[in-house]
């Protein structure tokens, strides 16, 4: 399971983070122990621990079950079971979000990052044609809770030292890639493309390789 980190002054399905984060250790504790068959909480549980209402626990079943936190139990109509997404919210860890001068840092580190790998990591098979970021730091916050970049990647071309070596595969290569760049901060948030028109926009390219 992985480290989930939430931001304050941010609202997650219309509860502050610390509200968020409580109300799901509640709802996890609920099925500590339990076999999978039997591991799911009620509604009307969940009412009680996230401290809502009628109408409003409705709302926020339907958002949670959207977006991947809970799955409606086949087996008993009303009761949901919790999915690993939901344990991670529950063990969230809560920050201060990014300051804006602090990112622009971290652009600067990526593109150092990028630079490195491409002329230094000639084990690995891919290396990286651009870098793009996007998301809230393409808005005028002067704190983001994200730092979001797309990464265009490539097949490297063999060269002398390699050609004879032992090179990662394209799969390996891209993990060892995506796994230094979130090592630069916990606020960075990864992802691999081929392609740069697939990223969602606006976009910034912040680290260019070549035409590509």
């Amino acid at each position: 399971m992985k480290v989930r980190t939430l931001v304050t002054q941010r609202l997650y399905f219309g509860l502050d983070p610390f509200q968020l984060r409580t109300a799901a250790g509640r709802a996890a504790a609920r099925v500590v122990g339990l076999p999978p068959d039997r591991a799911r909480v009620s509604a009307v549980n969940l009412r009680q621990d996230f401290a809502v209402d009628t109408i409003g626990c409705q709302a926020l079943m339907s958002d949670l079950v959207s977006e991947g936190l809970i799955k409606p139990a086949l087996e008993q109509h009303g009761d949901y079971r919790l999915t690993e997404r939901f344990l991670e919210f529950a063990a969230a860890r809560v920050v201060e979000p990014l300051p804006r001068s602090r990112a622009k840092q971290l652009l600067g580190d990526a593109c150092d990052l990028a630079l490195h790998i491409n002329e230094e990591w000639l084990h690995n098979r891919v290396e990286i044609a651009a870098i793009a970021t996007y998301g809230e730091y393409m808005s005028r916050d002067d704190k983001i809770a994200d730092l979001k970049f797309g990464i265009v990647v490539r097949s490297r071309e063999p060269t002398w030292r390699t050609r004879f070596g032992r090179m990662t595969t394209k799969a390996q290569g891209a993990h060892e890639i995506r796994g230094a760049f979130r090592e630069l901060s916990t606020f960075i948030r990864v992802r691999l493309v081929t392609e740069m028109a697939v990223l969602p926009r606006p976009f910034s390219v912040i680290y260019q390789l070549d035409h590509t």
